[in-house]
C-alpha cells in the first residue's frame, strides 16, 4: 500500500472517530440532526478555548469527558442530565 494510502486511511478513521464523538455526546439526537445548530455549537466551543477563559474551561471539559470515558468503561452509561 502507498504511503498516500495510509495516510489518508489515517485521515478517515480520525474523521470517524470524532464524529463518533459528535454522536456520543448526543449532539445529533439534541439537535434533530442540524447540522447548522452541531457546526455553530462547534464554533462557540472554538470560541471558548481561544477566549481568556480558555484553560479554565478545557480542564473542565477534559475532566468531564475523562469521567465519561471511565463510566463507559466501567459499562455505565454517562448521565449528561446529573452535575459532575
Amino acid at each position: 500500500m502507498r504511503s498516500w494510502q495510509v495516510e489518508r486511511r489515517r485521515r478517515t478513521r480520525h474523521l470517524i472517530e470524532l464524529g463518533g464523538l459528535v454522536v456520543k455526546a448526543g449532539l445529533v439526537d439534541l439537535t434533530g440532526d442540524d447540522r447548522a445548530m452541531i457546526y455553530g455549537a462547534l464554533l462557540w466551543v472554538a470560541d471558548k478555548l481561544n477566549s481568556e477563559d480558555g484553560e479554565r474551561a478545557r480542564e473542565l471539559w477534559a475532566g468531564k469527558g475523562k469521567e465519561a470515558f471511565e463510566e463507559e468503561r466501567a459499562g455505565h452509561a454517562y448521565d449528561r442530565t446529573q452535575p459532575h
